[in-house]
């Protein structure tokens, strides 16, 4: 059958198309992304304006349409942390749903983290062992840890590029006092989580998925995507930790004229650097896995066992 999954995220709104069954790993057939940055579109108040909002509805139909011409027999939409934590949260979906008939589902944080092991698990198989997966978003960054399908521990912390971005560096390029202000919150905060992840031990493999992950593994070497999803790519501390200063030294764009970096993310690309690095120094990790697959697809998977359940 063909699935389409709308994922309104903080920097897209993105319909991924595939053709899946229970048992048999999805095809991609299509996808229709526009660039939104929800997370970037909230007032004084915490609240999506209402232009913001009426760029969702509009976005929301087009994929609709996109779906419905490329045959989609079932739509999966849900949102994520720039609408889960708007403080108009509710009218905002109320809207979508009563302009476009789309009723979207807001994961919470340790959905998305335990969604996008899933698709890492999937991927990567039970050989890879113990996995720790770190993913990077607009709104969020997302921990998870664990041997089997679900994970021991999940985390949602809210440090996403775009967030951050937003927040922390105003200028272009940024200032060097406001990149160690930004560097010390993002340590503060992924310290506090660790504990929780180091009682279980070591990983075994550590993997990333995001598109701020791959545009750092690409610029420190990795393939490009057109070369294909099986092609390894790693992404090493040392060259990430080479990476930030540099990139903190960059206009917008002049990162956006870096290898595999998008002109619409060159901007985020600095302080999705920031969490990298600190992300991997505080979980000790020397070289990490960069995963085609994450929350779209660990979506469509747990649907698909879903179905395949009496």
């Amino acid at each position: 059958m063909r699935l389409g999954v709308l994922d309104v995220g903080s920097n897209t709104v993105h319909l991924l198309v595939v053709d899946a069954h229970p048992g048999a790993r999805p095809l991609p057939a299509h996808s229709h992304k526009a660039e939104l940055r929800l997370a970037q579109l909230l007032d004084e108040s915490g609240a999506i304006d209402s232009v913001g909002v009426d760029k969702l509805i509009a976005v929301v139909q087009e994929a609709l349409e996109a779906a419905e011409d490329k045959g989609v027999e079932d739509l999966l939409p849900f949102a994520t942390s720039a609408v889960r934590e708007a403080s108009n949260a509710d009218d905002v979906l109320a809207r979508v749903r009563a302009e476009t008939g789309v009723e979207l589902q807001v994961l919470t944080g340790a959905e998305e983290a335990r969604l996008t092991f899933l698709a890492a698990r999937r991927w990567f198989g039970w050989s890879a062992g113990k996995l720790l997966v770190l993913d990077i978003g607009g709104g969020s960054l997302e921990i998870a840890y664990g041997i089997d399908e679900e994970p021991d521990a999940a985390a949602s912390l809210p440090l996403g590029a775009g967030r951050l971005t937003a927040g922390w560096l105003p200028n272009d390029p940024a200032d060097p006092g406001d990149i160690r202000a930004l560097r010390r919150h993002v340590r503060a905060q992924i310290a506090r989580t660790v504990g929780e992840f180091s009682r279980f031990g070591a990983p075994d493999h550590v993997v990333a998925t995001s598109k701020t992950f791959r545009q750092l593994a690409r610029i420190a070497g990795a393939a490009r995507s057109a070369d294909g999803l099986y092609v390894q790519r790693e992404l090493k501390r040392r060259s990430l930790e080479d990476w930030v200063p540099r990139l903190a030294a960059m206009t917008t764009a002049e990162r956006a004229e870096l290898p595999g970096v998008s002109e619409g993310r060159a901007n985020q690309l600095l302080a999705g650097a920031i969490v990298a690095a600190g992300a991997m120094d505080l979980f000790g990790v020397e070289t990490l896995e960069i995963c085609p697959w994450a929350l779209r697809e660990g979506v469509i998977l747990r649907t698909l066992d879903q179905m395949a359940t009496p």
